[in-house]
């Protein structure tokens, strides 16, 4: 994929970007792709793969957080319950409704509490295509099936799920479509200000480097915020964030339905059970502090044991330990507002602007969350304007991500399209291209008329002709950028077919010029 940088081309003599953006998770490539699409010049430098932090870690939905209306965070929750359907609709390949079961526990919650949060849910953020909350008997029928016989009421309301990390890659490929210059595996060094002009340093893969001179500065390194504002800006001893560990765990599936529980602990905390992959359950998340270091990330035995007991006390049969046959951990880089739990800790956003009359202006992002990025990246345009100017007007709520080019509630007629054109796909294969790439599977189907002509057969449904397009058009290089990011296909695949993928990247990387 080429590079691009607005109106001068990266590197030529006197080329000035109106922002360099250090970081390409969901804020970092959300910024990119607003400010992109309003006219100015970005530069976007992200030291390693796309969403390979934070973002590609998350419990994976996009949601309005209910649990935080017992801290009060009204602002935060009704901009997250508004953002669901506005992101729906920009991108109804990579997210879609989901429904929840909340089981009743008599002796935590009682029933008219939750009723109560979930009519505020139902109505802070001006809902129109997902359906309202409505109450559910569990003693008998499927959503009850699974349960411990003790749990007989509960409710069921609305959400979304996000294939996250794909979520990132088409807000950086949109916003290199509109003529970002977009470095993944790039690092920024140092930055310096000269004048009105950041000069930075930065480092691309094979060790070459350049400078950059850009009008601003954003720093969405997510968990690294902190580091950047030390290494890169000299700044001593930052303490801005507050590291909490989210880990999650894939078991087999535990249900047959479709869809997922929401549990409430005696702790004060809730976890989720949601259908993941088909063939799995995904139980999780956590809330340890992290200390600080963002590098070293996974699972420890308690919070493996934690989620196996959590999530024991609902269902009938025992999640145990052995079960599991995955994890992830991600760290959420949230505000520290001096919380005394990490579960208290703020999940909403703040903006720290520097830079007084004459300087170049840097924009420090801090928290957030998945759902209401794009609302930040609007945020923090608003804020830049002064030092960047002001182009165009906000535009992406009423925009389409990269695939998606059809209504909220067209993914099954785009699958059956799909079908129509490849017969051969079958449906599960077709099923998973559209939640992928939407109607952007075609380009690398072509003008297949069989499995053979999209070449070799890595195994799980992924052939050479998709992985070509990922690396051609969506950056990957290594098998984790591929198996676990752009898919999650590694979970259906045994060692020697990911290393097969392994090895094919690494020949395709020894043959590039």
């Amino acid at each position: 994929m080429s590079r691009q940088a607005g109106r001068a081309a990266p590197g030529a003599p006197g080329a000035v970007f109106d922002l360099l953006i250090i970081g390409g998770g969901i804020n970092g490539a959300g910024i990119a792709r607003d400010a992109a699409g309003r006219g100015h010049s970005v530069c976007l430098c992200e030291a390693g793969d796309f969403a390979r932090g934070t973002s590609s870690a998350s419990t994976k939905l996009i949601h309005g957080g209910l649990r935080y209306l017992e801290y009060y965070e009204f602002r935060l929750v009704r901009e997250a319950l508004k953002e669901r359907e506005v992101l729906w609709r920009m991108a109804p390949h990579v997210i879609r409704p989901l429904r929840f079961v909340l089981p009743v526990h008599k002796g935590l919650r009682p029933a008219w509490m939750l009723r109560l949060g979930l009519f505020l849910y139902d109505h802070l953020g001006g809902r129109r295509l997902l359906p309202p909350t409505k109450t559910v008997k569990l003693s008998a029928g499927p959503l009850g099936k699974p349960l411990k016989p003790l749990f007989r009421k509960g409710f069921e309301y609305s959400d979304c799920w996000v294939e996250d990390a794909r979520l990132v890659i088409l807000n950086a490929l949109d916003a290199a479509q509109k003529g970002a210059d977009i470095r993944p595996r790039t690092r920024v060094l140092r930055a310096r200000r000269e004048g009105n002009l950041w000069l930075a340093e930065i480092e691309g893969q094979g060790g070459a480097r350049e400078t950059l001179r850009a009008r601003a500065i954003v720093n969405a390194a997510g968990p690294w915020v902190d580091q950047v504002l030390r290494d890169v800006f000299a700044r001593p001893d930052p303490h801005n964030v507050r590291l909490v560990r989210g880990s999650h765990i894939v078991v087999p599936r535990l249900f047959a339905h479709d869809r997922a529980y929401i549990f409430q602990n005696a702790d004060g905390r809730i976890i989720f059970a949601i259908p993941f992959e088909g063939d799995f359950t995904l139980i999780g998340t956590t809330d340890c502090d992290q200390g600080h270091d963002p590098e070293n990330v996974r699972i420890t035995p308690e919070e493996i044991a934690y989620l196996c007991a959590a999530a024991s006390e609902y269902f009938a049969a025992p999640v145990r330990q052995e079960d599991v046959v995955w994890t992830y951990s991600g760290v959420r880089p949230l505000y520290d507002d001096g919380a005394s739990k990490a579960q208290e800790a703020t999940r909403d956003y703040v903006l720290k602007l520097e830079g007084g009359a004459g300087e170049a202006a840097l924009l420090n992002i801090f928290g957030g969350k998945i759902t209401t990025y794009r609302r930040l990246a609007e945020a923090a345009l608003e804020r830049l304007g002064g030092a960047i100017g002001r182009k165009g007007q906000p535009w992406t709520a009423d925009s389409h991500l990269p695939g998606g080019e059809f209504g909220p509630r067209e993914f099954d007629s785009q699958v059956a399209c799909l079908l129509n054109d490849f017969p051969f796909l079958g449906q599960p294969l077709a099923t998973r291209l559209v939640r992928l790439y939407g109607t952007r599977a075609r380009r690398f189907l072509g003008r297949a008329t069989g499995p053979g002509d999209l070449g070799r057969d890595f195994g799980a449904g992924l052939h050479e002709a998709e992985i070509r397009y990922l690396v051609d058009q969506e950056w990957a290089r290594e098998a984790d950028d591929v198996l676990y990011r752009r898919t999650r296909l590694g979970l259906h695949m045994n060692a020697g077919q990911r290393e097969a993928v392994q090895a094919y990247l690494a020949g395709r990387e020894g043959r590039a010029p």
